[in-house]
């Protein structure tokens, strides 16, 4: 017998508005096929979690059949501790994006711009199609770097948000103090200013302080996350620091109970950790370190990363190439249409299995193919 719905024309079918049937898909990095693959697709972290994290996870387990605190008080609470900024400052999500879904729910309506470099992180377009605001994309520099002047330059009007990707995702480099402070200085206030930061902890060397700018700045939000190098990406959570005005729409632009209980114990012990994280936070700099020399001394031109990856610019022909060689090696990299190839940063063995596909450089096209 055939259901009612599979008698229905077409015609009567519910339909999609059309911003939603036309966004392109978000497309997740590759997980692990077999015990061998080297999944470097999602810049996930590569170290085990952490005992006293688990610990608290499972302290949680016991009590799944009750919902969680709303608005996670208890994660807000640590980070701002941590932070040393009021709980009313800061809104968590499932991730940060989720969390900057919130954002563009609570600042932008129909037809609003929203400016942020491309590439850059492929969710942004996306979500702000949902929202029916409208993206400004701005091409990065050569070097790779958000081209500041020509996003302060593309601010209109109809302006309510722009997103600062730093390190960006997927190319790696960061934004300097001295960029940010001229950037900022020329953003109407009225525009908020939301400077993405998953990747911070990875930072070394010169960098922002962006609590310091958060200060002096009232429209700037600092977004982060727990899913890189805290290890929490099973689990979904990240935060925004922001003026309480803002928070205050986040939070009830959210998806109630959006954070769970195990999630949030998670946070706290996370931040609790500190010590910890910053070991391994070391450990993964300095084989970006050595993996990037590497790579240059092949004859790659691999731009100075600041988090946990890096990228190679490529044509699509090459592109092809450099991913086609390393999934025959049983290693998965993202790769991006007319862009490049991002690979996730491991363990020096994983590291040297990449080096060792890469190292015979006449092997792929010539390097003036991968910057068109």
């Amino acid at each position: 017998m055939l259901s009612m719905t599979a008698t229905l024309p077409d015609a009567a079918m519910p339909e999609l508005r059309a911003a939603v049937a036309q966004l392109p898909a978000y497309v997740a990095g590759k997980g692990a096929q077999t015990d061998l693959t080297a999944a470097l697709a999602a810049n996930e972290s590569h170290f085990a979690p952490l005992p006293s994290v688990v610990e608290a996870i499972s302290a949680e387990a016991g009590r799944i059949h009750r919902y969680p605190g709303m608005g996670a008080p208890e994660a807000r609470e640590a980070i701002a501790r941590h932070f040393g900024v009021a709980a009313e400052e800061v809104a968590a999500g499932p991730g940060s994006s989720g969390v900057l879904q919130q954002i563009i729910s609570a600042v932008c309506g129909h037809g609003d711009e929203v400016v942020f470099a491309w590439r850059s992180f492929e969710a942004y377009p996306i979500l702000v199609a949902v929202a029916g605001a409208v993206s400004v994309p701005v091409p990065l520099l050569a070097n790779e770097q958000h081209d500041l002047p020509a996003m302060a330059a593309a601010i209109t009007d109809r302006t309510r948000l722009v997103i600062l990707c730093s390190p960006n995702n997927p190319t790696g480099v960061s934004i300097s103090a001295g960029q940010l402070e001229e950037f900022l200085q020329s953003v109407p206030p009225r525009v908020l200013v939301v400077l993405d930061e998953a990747y911070i902890e990875f930072q070394r060397g010169p960098g922002v302080d962006a609590l310091d700018f958060y200060r002096r700045y009232p429209n700037l939000c600092i977004l982060r996350t727990f899913s890189k190098a805290y290890g929490l990406a099973g689990l979904r959570i990240g935060y925004a620091i922001a003026r309480p005005q803002i928070t205050e729409g986040l939070r009830r632009t959210a998806v109630p109970f959006g954070v769970n209980r195990m999630a949030q114990a998670a946070a706290v012990a996370s931040l609790a950790a500190g010590d910890e994280i910053l070991r391994r936070t070391e450990a993964v700099a300095a084989e970006r370190s050595r993996v990037i020399d590497a790579l240059r001394g092949h004859g790659w031109d691999v731009p100075d990363s600041q988090a946990n990856f890096y990228w190679l610019r490529a044509s699509d022909e090459l592109r092809e190439q450099v991913l086609a060689a390393l999934g025959e090696a049983d290693i998965l990299a993202r790769g991006y249409a007319k862009d490049g190839v991002r690979i996730t940063l491991a363990d020096p063995d994983t590291n040297d299995r990449v080096l060792a596909v890469l190292a015979n450089r006449g092997r792929f096209l010539p390097q003036t193919g991968a910057a068109q």
